[in-house]
Order: structure tokens, then sequence, then C-alpha cells
């Protein structure tokens, strides 16, 4: 199987969400030593934010685009083959300012695409990337799960879960490091937590 691990921290070697998701793929990887794995890092290269002249290349002359304009398309296009190639994609998803990284979104804006990913019906929506895994490393500063009094402010993992089922993706698993600002032990406590369940996780239920 294919496997996609996307980072998007912008800590580097301080992030959190980084050093969880090398633990899901290692443990992935440990039990199923052939699969092979696809990395991009959101933070380290960035794709453009899509904006109107990307949308409006897409029907255009190749031979008349801008060079630069020409790159960035050509790295929105390899973005989402890597997406539909995997099928199983690991994200590194911080929790920044309530949301996702910007560079997460960029990367969720070239991956939903009309007629590739999923299709308007009379009936409703229809996701066309059905049968992929993903699993997300979440990571916040404070606490937003369960029955926490801010946890109408979680606008990660909430928007990760419509946006992966928007387009067919309906499993989804999240490993969980919150309350990382609260102190060092509190920081060091759920990072144990987080590699405990990545551990105790096997497979985390993919398919042969």
């Amino acid at each position: 199987m294919n496997i996609l691990h996307i980072d998007s921290g912008i800590l580097g070697d301080h992030s959190v969400s980084r050093r969880l998701t090398a633990s899901i793929v290692a443990r992935i990887k440990a039990e199923r030593p052939g699969d092979t794995v696809t990395y991009r890092d959101l933070a380290a290269d960035p794709l453009a934010h899509l904006n109107g002249s990307h949308l409006m290349a897409a029907s255009a002359n190749p031979e008349g685009l801008d060079a630069t304009l020409v790159s960035e398309l050509d790295a929105a296009r390899a973005s989402l083959a890597e997406f539909l190639a995997a099928d199983v994609i690991v994200v590194g998803a911080p929790m920044y300012n309530f949301t996702i990284p910007s560079q997460l979104k960029t990367w969720i804006d070239r991956i939903l695409v009309a007629g590739t990913t999923f299709r308007y019906t009379e009936s409703g929506v229809e996701g066309l990337a059905k049968g992929k895994k993903v699993i997300v490393a979440s990571t916040r500063g404070g606490h937003y799960s369960g029955a926490s009094p801010v946890s109408a402010m979680d606008h990660q993992e909430t928007y990760l879960s419509t946006v992966f089922g928007f387009i067919g993706i309906t499993d989804v698993e999240f490993v969980r490091a919150e309350g990382l600002a609260i102190s060092p032990d509190a920081k060091e406590a759920a990072i144990a937590g987080a590699e405990k369940a990545i551990a105790d996780r096997g497979h985390f239920d993919i398919a042969a």
C-alpha cells in the first residue's frame, strides 16, 4: 500500500505533530514493511495559496502562461497525484489560532477538486476519494476535546473530519496530544499519552 506522510507544523524539530506523524508512520512500517511512503513537508516546501490565476489557467494554453504560474500549477498537480495514489494519509495538524496551519489549508485546496475528488449530483455531493484512510496527529496548546468548555472553538479536528468526509473519506482517526502549553509536565504527559496510543494501535485498522 501507499502511505502519504504530510507535515505542516512550522516549528521544525520542536514540533510535536511532526514527532507524532513520524511515530505513526514508523509503527505502520514496522507491521507492513512492504508499504511505500511519500513524504511532503508543507512548511519547508509550501504550495502557493490558491488564487484566481490558478483557476483561470486550468483551461488556458500552457505555452502562454508565466513560468512562476506554471511551476505553481505543476506543484499543485503533483500534490493531487500523490493524494490520489495514497491508500493511507498521515497528516500532522497542529492547532494554530483554533484551526489548522495555512500551509495545510493550501494543500487541502489542492486536493478538493470538483470532478476529481468530489462531484455535485442531483441528490447532493458525492465524494470520489472513497476507500482511503486518514490518520491525523492533532496537537493543541489547550484542551478542546470531550466536555471542554471551549470545545466549540475547535475548528481543527472538526474541520478536517468535515473536509475528508466531503470527498468520501469516512475512516478518519485522530491521535491527539493537547494541553501542550499548560505546563512542562502537562506537555510531557500529553506526548507520552499520544505515543502510547500509537504503540497500542498496531495496524490502525488498515486493511491488507
